[in-house]
């Protein structure tokens, strides 16, 4: 039978004076496959350990901000600086393994659109449509937080825009608020007689569960405000639809006189544990 083999210090110490008699020095052999394991590992834990945390902040801010009147939701965020930008962070994590995003379906819409539009994108998150939307379209980019280059801060009901200034508005994913009316209100404002309403909404919103909203009752208000739905909605994507609408000559402009609308309650939209 074989000898057993020497140990490994055994081994180092005689390579070790069989160089010392050759005059080179030799280090010990070491092993790095363990350690960068371990550091691996380690590096992975700590980030399933962040994603867990973000996850659950964004949780617990996403229910804030949907159970809020804008403007409580304006003073929340105005009182806590980078409280936004860790919601952001949560919703990126949320809807990255969404097949298509909203702001990328907006994107293409707008760039088949002519040159020279003035786009107020309302509830813009990291305001990624400024720069999607392409050079011929100038993106006004409005929300709680000015956390993006070229954002204003405001109230999504009370818009530092002049009446029928912008040829579209955008909400997406955006209508947030008890009082989500009044962000559309305000839309009808804004925009000019034939301009676009684009909306992406998350689709289990509008279930119609507890005399909640569905497509048909919300466009049902929409149209009792001054708009006309643009062909139908599109509810080709698993996880969110859009809706076109377009501004119309209504009893607001009419009659001089703002009509008092009963808004369908939307659910508020709750995000799974990941």
């Amino acid at each position: 039978p074989r000898p057993p083999a020497p140990p490994p210090a055994a081994g180092f110490l005689r390579r070790a004076r069989a160089s010392i008699r050759r005059g080179v020095v030799v280090a010990p052999r070491t092993t790095t496959t363990t350690t960068t394991t371990t550091t691996t590992g380690k590096t992975s834990l700590m980030d399933k350990m962040r994603a867990k945390l973000s996850g659950g902040r964004f949780r617990a801010l996403n229910e804030k901000l949907y159970t809020a009147t804008g403007a409580d939701a304006l003073a929340m965020v105005t009182a806590q600086p980078g409280m936004f930008a860790a919601y952001h962070a949560g919703f990126r994590e949320q809807t990255k393994e969404w097949p298509s995003r909203p702001v990328d379906v907006c994107a293409r819409w707008l760039r088949a659109k002519p040159d020279g539009l003035v786009v107020a994108d309302l509830g813009c998150g990291d305001a990624e449509l400024a720069t999607l939307a392409g050079k011929g379209k100038t993106v006004r980019s409005f929300d709680l937080e000015s956390d993006a280059p070229g954002v204003v801060a405001c109230n999504m009901a009370r818009l530092p825009l002049k009446d029928a200034s912008v040829d579209v508005a955008v909400f997406s994913l955006s209508l947030m608020g008890t009082d989500y009316g009044s962000f559309l209100e305000e839309a009808h404002r804004v925009l000019r007689p034939g301009g676009l309403l684009w909306i992406a909404e998350v689709r289990s919103r509008f279930d119609g569960s507890n005399g909640g909203a569905t497509i048909e009752s919300f466009a049902a208000t929409l149209s009792a405000l001054g708009f006309k739905m643009k062909g139908a909605p599109d509810e080709s994507n698993k996880m969110f639809f859009t809706v076109v609408f377009v501004k119309r000559k209504s009893q607001v402009e009419v009659g001089n006189k703002k009509p008092k609308l009963k808004w369908p309650p939307l659910k508020a939209c709750s995000y799974k544990r990941r």
